[in-house]
Order: structure tokens, then C-alpha cells, then sequence
């Protein structure tokens, strides 16, 4: 089956044929660096990820992700941190790639930063200007979207359509504006903020312009995947095309790819619910590989909800996967398996077929992780039953090949186990003997002894419970 992707662009799958033979480009929209990443963020950089792992089975991916580290948002957290947009940026870069490293989210190839692209925003605002796309208000420079005839094709909206149901609603720069929905390339300099120097006089990029200059300097003017939240396909993505495509006379991105939203016990995930669950938050919690399995239990244009119920099934699964990965590591040496590295993919080809089926449907996770399942599981019973009976010659090939499937699979979806990531206790303690503690360090607590409940909770977490405080005052808990 050949490789098959859904294009927001035309609204279908289509066979996925990159342009250079061999060569996959590929962009993707990163952060705007003024907060800590959230569980949004999580899902779309480990299903970005999973595609660029299972493309590198096939092609040389060359994978590009941006920083936006110049923005209203930073400037704002920098005054309210009384320092500067480039000390917020750093303090909030670092903590991204160390949320990311958690996830077992390989780093991209490049990293540009739209304040290390200025030269680029300028000449690519220049020429959107000298083609008569754009014009000079005040210090500001706008895209003139009634100039590109096909704007709205990625979002399926229609300028008059947007019109109308603007009911009378303006920004503040609509008097600098020819057309409401004419956007910002350029932004005239404010007091106290940074500026560079430009032909419109001191200022700074807008947003959408940043990404249009870095896909072109970094990955020419048509690339094969231009990928992001679903919430950047208006207008930043919208954006993009009207910029690229005037500017160069050709498709800016051959397929649009987009992840669906999460919702939080059915809410949409937002700032106004206050319901943004930090990544950090979550990892202090969950396993790490238990979060990136609830994320790829689903196909990745779907949206999917954030529950206790969900994350605790997903954190069950991930135990079971996690063994069938450390089988080798296990008892490997039971079975005089010397050489534990994966064999090549044609060696297991069988074993995978159906798995590589499912990741050819539009990376169809919800339906591959089945087949990582069945193999984990299987190999998670013989490990039950390898203390009490002895396995053959023919019986130990069968279980290598098991697991070198299950490690091609887990590869390439990213997951990663070490024996010391298992904190598997000698001294077993029962479901009744954990409630009972639990109770226990709930009195110590109602009697404010704080030190004994600290005691309590530490003394579980050595046999490898995790106790988790509930907002309502109950306390669940989950073997790590």
C-alpha cells in the first residue's frame, strides 16, 4: 500500500509522491516562546513527530520548526517580569526543549528564530510591495488580501462571506487599513519596545510573515509538508499562502496537514476555561511514554479528551508496552540473544505488514497501536511464565522476532523504556494495603501532621505507588 495523506488543502487523501525523489521537506509551525508549553502543544509536536519517524522509514526527511521569539505576548511578559523579550525568550526556549525531551520528541534538523530571519521578513515585504500585494500605512506595511484572487482556499472561507459576518466590528488599525481583513507584515515601532530597521521606518515583523520568509530560506519556495494545529489554519496558515504564493508564483506547501484540538473532560482546551494543563504539570504525575500513548491512541486529525479515566487506561497501556519493549533487556541472555540490534526492516516484514498498512492510511495511530498491543501483550505472558517453565530454541526465535516487530513499531512511534524507567519494588504491597495508608495520611493531614503524610506518600512511592492529589480532596494512585 502506498503512503496516503489527508490535504487540508483539497479536502481528501491523495498519495503522497515527494517532489525531489528520495527528499521529504518539511515545516512545521512551532512555538511563540512566553509560556509553558501545554498539552496542546504536546499533541502536535509528538504527532508531528510520529509522521516525520515513519517517513524517515521511507525517505531523507529534512523537518523544520520555527521560533516565534519576537510578539506581542513576550513583550508583554517581559514588561510584567520587569526584563527583557530575549531573556523571556530563552527562559521559555530551554523549557520547551526540556518538555520535548520528556516526550522522546527528536530535535528538528533547524530551529529558525523569526528575530534571526529579519533580513529575510524584510526582502520578502519589499517584494510583496514592489508587486503591488502590499502597501505602506503609517510606519505599518499590510497585505492586501482582495489582490490574491484565491484567498481563503485552505480555510474554505470567502472574503465576503468574512465581510458579512464582521457585524460593524473593527481592530485598532483599522484606520491604517485600506480593507478590514488586510493584515500586518510589518509593525511600526512602539515606545520602549525592540525595533530593526527597515524601509517603513523602526519596527517589527507581524507574525504570518515570519513563516513564509523562514520556509523559503530554510526549505525553498515549495516544500511537501507544511503542518500544524488545526488552529493555525486561519488565518495564520491562510496567511502563509497569500504571502509565499504571490511572492513566488508557486504552491508554498504541496500537502497541509493539521491536528485536530483537545478538550479537557469535554471542554475545548482554552485560556478562558483556565483548563491549559502544563506539560510539566503532567509529567510530574504520568509517565511521560503514557502520555505520548493517550495522544497516538488516536488518529491525529480527530479531536481527543483529556479525562482521568482516559489517562489512567493509557497509563495501564503503557505498562504493558514498556514490558514487551524490555523483554530483550529482561531475558535476553536467558535465551542467548547476543545481538539485540532491530533486524532490517525486510527481515521482519511480515510481522509489521499490517501495522505499516495502518501508517500508510494518513498515519492511522488509533489503528496501529492495536498491532503494538497484540505483540506487547503476548510477549508480556511469556515474561509471567519464562520463571516456572523452560522455552526451546524454535520457541526463543519466535519471541525475538516478536520483539524485534515491537521495536520497530515502538520506534517508530517513538516510545522508549529503560529498565531504571521501571522502578519494579521486591516488596509487593496489596490494593488493600495501599487504601489503608492512603486513609491513613488523609487523618495526618486533617491532623495537620504534614510530616507523617509526607512520610506516608514517600514510603509508597519507593514501592512504587504514586499518590495524586484530587481538587475535591480524594486521592487516587498509580504503580509506576
Amino acid at each position: 500500500m502506498t503512503l496516503r495523506i489527508y490535504n487540508t488543502l483539497t479536502r481528501r487523501k491523495e498519495e503522497f509522491i515527494p517532489l525531489e525523489s528520495g527528499i521529504v521537506k518539511m515545516y512545521v509551525c512551532g512555538v511563540t516562546v512566553y509560556n509553558y508549553c501545554h498539552l496542546g502543544h504536546a499533541r502536535a509536536y509528538v504527532v508531528w513527530d510520529m509522521i516525520r519517524r515513519y517517513l524517515a522509514t521511507k525517505y531523507q526527511v529534512k523537518y523544520v520548526q520555527n521560533i516565534t521569539d519576537i510578539d506581542d505576548k513576550i513583550l508583554k511578559k517581559a514588561q510584567e517580569n520587569n526584563t527583557t523579550m530575549q531573556a523571556i525568550a530563552e527562559q521559555y526556549i530551554a523549557s520547551y526543549d526540556e518538555d520535548m525531551a520528556k516526550l522522546n520528541i527528536a530535535k528538528a534538523d533547524e530551529y529558525p528564530r523569526a528575530t534571526e530571519s529579519i533580513p529575510e521578513i524584510i526582502e520578502l515585504i519589499q517584494q510583496l510591495v514592489d508587486l503591488d500585494y502590499a502597501y505602506a500605512s503609517g510606519g505599518d506595511v499590510y497585505y492586501a488580501v482582495q489582490k490574491f484572487p484565491s484567498y481563503g482556499k485552505l480555510s474554505g472561507r470567502k472574503l465576503e462571506d468574512m465581510q458579512a459576518g464582521a457585524s460593524g466590528r473593527v481592530d485598532e488599525q483599522e484606520e491604517q487599513k485600506r480593507y478590514p481583513f488586510d493584515f500586518a507584515l510589518w509593525k511600526a515601532a512602539k515606545p520602549n519596545e525592540p525595533f530593526w530597521q527597515s524601509p517603513w521606518g523602526n519596527g517589527r515583523p507581524g507574525w504570518h510573515i515570519e513563516c513564509s520568509a523562514m520556509v523559503r530560506s530554510h526549505l525553498g519556495e515549495t516544500i511537501d509538508i507544511h503542518a500544524g494545529g488545526i488552529d493555525l489554519q486561519f488565518p495564520h496558515h491562510e496567511n502563509e499562502i497569500a504571502q509565499s504564493e504571490a511572492a513566488y508564483v508557486k504552491p508554498l506547501a504541496q500537502f497541509w496537514m493539521h491536528n485536530g484540538f483537545v478538550n479537557i473532560d469535554g471542554e475545548k482546551m482554552s485560556k478562558s476555561l483556565n483548563n491549559f494543563t502544563t506539560i510539566r504539570d503532567l509529567v510530574a504525575h504520568f509517565d511521560p511514554m503514557a502520555i505520548r500513548l493517550f495522544i497516538l491512541q488516536a488518529q491525529y486529525r480527530q479531536p481527543i479528551d483529556f479525562t482521568e479515566e482516559a489517562i489512567n487506561a493509557a497509563t495501564k497501556g503503557w505498562e504493558t508496552i514498556r514490558d514487551g519493549i524490555l523483554f530483550a533487556a529482561d531475558f535476553g541472555e536467558k535465551f542467548g540473544w547476543s545481538n539485540l540490534e532491530i533486524s532490517s526492516r525486510s527481515e521482519i516484514i511480515q510481522a509489521i505488514a499490517s501495522f505499516e498498512e495502518a501508517m500508510d492510511d494518513d498515519f492511522n495511530t488509533s489503528v496501529a497501536m492495536s498491532y503494538v498491543f497484540e505483540i506487547a501483550k503476548k510477549l508480556r505472558s511469556e515474561r509471567n511464565s519464562l520463571s516456572h517453565a523452560g522455552k526451546t530454541v524454535a520457541i526463543s526465535d519466535v519471541l525475538f522476532q516478536d520483539w524485534q516487530a515491537l521495536s520497530y513499531m515502538t520506534n517508530v512511534l517513538g516510545f522508549t523504556a529503560n529498565v531504571s524507567d521501571r522502578q519494579v519494588t521486591q516488596e509487593s504491597i496489596s490494593e488493600v494495603e495501599i487504601e489503608s495508608l492512603i486513609q491513613q495520611r488523609i487523618e495526618a493531614k486533617k491532623a495537620k501532621n504534614y510530616q507523617e503524610g509526607d512520610r506516608i506518600r514517600d514510603s509508597l512511592k519507593a514501592k512504587g505507588i504514586t499518590l495524586v492529589d484530587q481538587k475535591d480532596g480524594t486521592t487516587r494512585w498509580l504503580k509506576t
